[in-house]
């Protein structure tokens, strides 16, 4: 199971866009009706439309920006998104950010300051920062930590930890 991104943003577009449009046809069915003068004239639209060639320039650049525009959204939807899912079966996955913060709790080991963890569905990148002046040892003890944790979550695929020690500068 893997939960893919959303197309937020192209549906809003063509949402607003198709929105746009069926309000000004309504406002002119409604002017219409009421015997008014519309927003748009119907005759001047049918006038200009019979008086362009399909070959003048408004043509062709009105149908390459309107195809342009088909195959983003096209694309858009076809693309697959990123993961945002890790497997742990076949039927159930965790989310990413839930296992960042689970790793980013557990590399915060003795001696260190702060964490900051990537995770992805094949590697999880933990930078580590602390004030000790010797850092031996601290890198494999934070990989150990993470790995545990890493392993509690039983991954379908478990992913390869990164560690990295940063020693903090002491401002003095």
């Amino acid at each position: 199971m893997t939960r893919r991104s959303r197309r937020v943003l192209p549906a809003t577009l063509t949402a607003l866009m198709l929105l746009a449009v069926s309000v000004v046809v309504a406002v002119c069915a409604i002017q219409l009706a009421l015997g008014e003068t519309p927003l748009l004239s119907y005759d001047a639209v049918v006038a200009r439309l019979h008086d362009t060639t399909w070959s003048s320039r408004e043509v062709v650049v009105a149908g390459g920006v309107v195809a342009a525009v088909g195959l983003l959204l096209f694309l858009a939807a076809v693309v697959p998104g990123r993961a945002r899912t890790a497997a742990l079966d076949e039927h159930t996955a965790v989310s990413l950010r839930g296992l960042r913060n689970a790793v980013r709790l557990a590399a915060h080991v003795d001696g260190v300051e702060s964490a900051a963890v990537k995770a992805g569905r094949r590697k999880v990148k933990a930078v580590v920062r602390t004030r000790r002046s010797v850092v031996d040892g601290l890198g494999d003890t934070v990989r150990a930590a993470v790995e545990n944790r890493v392993g509690e979550f039983a991954l379908a695929r478990p992913p390869q930890v990164v560690v990295r020690v940063k020693e903090l500068r002491s401002t003095s």
